[in-house]
């Protein structure tokens, strides 16, 4: 499956980080079932995916109630966090989407929507060296409500300064898109086998 590019201008450009610009979705995964191990827990890797573009905490509430487990939200989410952090050099790019988002750079504004937490975002973004490509790095604590609402994108628009109707999407999740389409913005889907580590050049 080919991802749908844009092949018209828009005014801002707006991607998801992980799993859309960033193949970081095995290493959460990993570093997931080593927290989940620790603690006792369980999270089916099909589960993982379906859930992509949740917050952390979201996710170990909705673990809790599908498991009947008690996992603490918070020494869970900093278990896992931490696993990814010793991981994160590890990451590679989505190449065509670096490769589009380096081809549009300085044409308008981009900004990155994450579900993740800033540390682990910023983190990921200077393993790859492309932070400087970005006029805004929204994350979990921009916003009040995360993906499938529409914060997350309404707040990177707010920071790009561009109209939602004149902001496109690129997310690699059924949650990320939905997010989307409530926020009134175009958006493109970067399918799973869109996944490559082939180097970029600056």
């Amino acid at each position: 499956m080919d991802i749908a590019f844009p092949t018209r201008h828009f005014g801002g450009y707006i991607f998801d980080c992980d799993g859309t610009i960033a193949d970081t979705m095995p290493l959460h995964y990993r570093a997931w079932a080593r927290a989940m191990k620790d603690f006792g827990g369980t999270f089916p890797e099909d589960i993982f995916y379906a859930w992509g573009g949740k917050p952390t905490d979201v996710i170990v509430n909705q673990l809790n109630a599908m498991f009947g487990t008690s996992l603490d939200v918070a020494e869970t989410v900093a278990r896992k966090e931490g696993y990814y952090l010793e991981s994160v050099h590890e990451v590679g790019p989505v190449v065509p989407v670096l490769e589009f988002a380096r081809s549009i750079h300085g044409t308008a504004p981009m900004a990155i929507a994450s579900g993740g937490h800033h540390e682990l975002v910023d983190a990921t973004l200077a393993a790859l060296g492309i932070t400087e490509l970005f006029d805004a790095v929204v994350c979990a604590e921009d916003y009040v409500h995360g993906k499938p609402a529409p914060d997350p994108f309404l707040e990177a628009a707010r920071r790009l300064q561009v109209p939602p109707d004149q902001c496109v999407v690129f997310e690699d999740s059924p949650t990320g898109i939905a997010a989307a389409e409530a926020a009134g913005m175009a958006h493109v889907f970067v399918p799973t086998a869109m996944r490559g580590r082939e180097p970029i050049n600056s």
